[in-house]
């Protein structure tokens, strides 16, 4: 009996050895294979399980990641052409957008970050650029995505270093002192998609303002191989910087500046700009043409937030690829062999298509969770980024409706205002803080104290 055992449990790791079994030239393999990584994704998520929040995942999976993995999904029904999920999308994209809809919803009012809300908000102009399902009810994907967009930019802080939006949006968070790269690469990202979804170029001067902010202040480095740092703390005027560098830091500043270009037609600068950008990816982020965390993956101290940050990487490395041609012949590669990596891992856990972390690694490497899952989807359904149109704009099929002004009239609570004198209807303005949104603002921080 135990003979017997141990000849079908051999047996059993011999079928997860060759579970994932990817033909990197096969649209049909390569939706396939994401098909089953998704559902090793949906394993963490509390939407569908009794009593769990519609749009989250289960702990220790905090609120930012669920708008990450949304987003890889919503690439995935793109992509592939699979609605397999798109009720389930569409629900949790609707779910989470806050009484105001911009991605402040209830359940976050007191412990969300200016990141959070913006990497939700890059899941929505996902859904704007991919023409997604739109709502019936309420504001379309755009006037969201603008929400966002607009509330962010109402909290630019140009009292502390001259600029940048800090990491917290509430004073009572840890962190609310400390500007960090990814909020302002975010917002970055954010006016520049809308700037060349809508054509305004309101949108564009901003993006050009906050990256001039970014690199003025040191954290990122435009040099041949541009480096992108983390952030630093208002208390030194930003001075003293944090230098690690993260994949997804510099993916969003990557995936802004090909947006940039593309919404400029070309512009000299801007393709400078990516190709720097772009070179000091593949000098920090690859080895031998595969990806991996170089901040935390070697010495083995990824956390769970870092361990998803491969994900967001690899959709911005897609988009750079498509908006910006030039950089294909570099890009393509990189995907190609992180991919074929990412899939030899994807043979653990009891489902046979678990994904692991080290993707120079042959095999499953132990690490398991969302995060591994995510990163591994959107690198391998990026082998498609080139078999369907480029992300729509309002002039070329783009379907959803917008709406300028969006989120400008609050209820919910910011702690920042930009008040910005823009006299025209259609362009970008600013939220400014009323006396009762302050006396909120105030009340909340003396709850919190006592």
């Amino acid at each position: 009996m135990i003979l017997n055992e141990l000849i079908l449990s051999a047996l059993s790791f011999v079928s997860f050895t060759f579970a994932m079994d990817l033909d990197t030239s096969s649209k049909e393999s390569i939706c396939g294979a994401t098909s089953l990584i998704i559902k090793g994704m949906l394993d963490y998520y509390w939407g569908t399980q009794y009593g769990g929040t519609v749009g989250m995942f289960q702990p220790p999976y905090y609120w930012w990641e669920a708008g990450e993995a949304f987003g890889g999904m919503l690439e995935n029904w793109y992509l592939c052409q699979n609605d397999t999920y798109a009720d389930l999308l569409f629900d949790a994209l609707t779910a989470q957008t806050g009484p105001d809809y911009d991605y402040i919803p209830q359940n976050q009012t007191m412990v969300e970050g200016n990141d959070d809300q913006c990497i939700w908000g890059l899941t929505v102009m996902d859904a704007v650029e991919r023409n997604f399902t739109n709502p019936t009810e309420g504001p379309g994907w755009l006037a969201m995505g603008q929400a966002v967009f607009n509330t962010m930019w109402s909290r630019w802080d140009a009292a502390d270093c001259g600029g940048g939006l800090r990491w917290q949006i509430f004073t009572w968070n840890s962190g609310y002192d400390y500007k960090n790269t990814i909020s302002n690469a975010c917002l970055f990202q954010m006016a520049a998609r809308l700037g060349r979804y809508t054509g305004n170029n309101t949108y564009l001067d901003v993006a050009n303002d906050v990256f001039d902010w970014l690199t003025g202040v040191g954290y990122v480095n435009m040099d041949n191989a541009a480096e992108v740092y983390d952030g630093a703390d208002i208390s030194e005027n930003c001075t003293d910087i944090t230098k690690y560098q993260w994949s997804y830091n510099n993916g969003c500043m990557l995936g802004g500046a090909a947006y940039m270009y593309n919404a400029t037609n070309g512009s000299s600068i801007w393709e400078t700009r990516v190709t720097q950008l772009l070179n000091g990816a593949k000098a920090y982020f690859f080895q031998d043409d595969i990806m991996y965390e170089s901040a935390c993956q070697t010495a083995k101290t990824c956390n769970n937030d870092q361990r998803s940050f491969k994900s967001l990487f690899s959709r911005m490395l897609g988009f750079t690829s498509v908006l910006v041609p030039s950089t294909r012949d570099i890009i393509d590669p990189l995907i190609l062999a992180s991919a074929q990596g990412a899939a030899r891992t994807c043979n653990g856990g009891t489902d046979g298509h678990t994904c692991g972390l080290n993707w120079q690694a042959s095999t499953h490497d132990g690490y398991y969770g969302l995060g591994e899952q995510m990163s591994a989807l959107e690198v391998i359904q990026n082998l498609l980024i080139h078999d369907r149109p480029a992300p729509y704009t309002s002039i070329d099929g783009g379907s959803s409706e917008g709406d300028a002004n969006a989120g400008l009239n609050k209820t919910s609570k910011n702690v920042l205002s930009n008040d910005l004198d823009i006299k025209t209807g259609d362009k970008v303005g600013a939220a400014i803080l009323t006396a009762g949104v302050l006396a909120i603002l105030v009340g909340g921080a003396i709850w919190m104290l006592f």
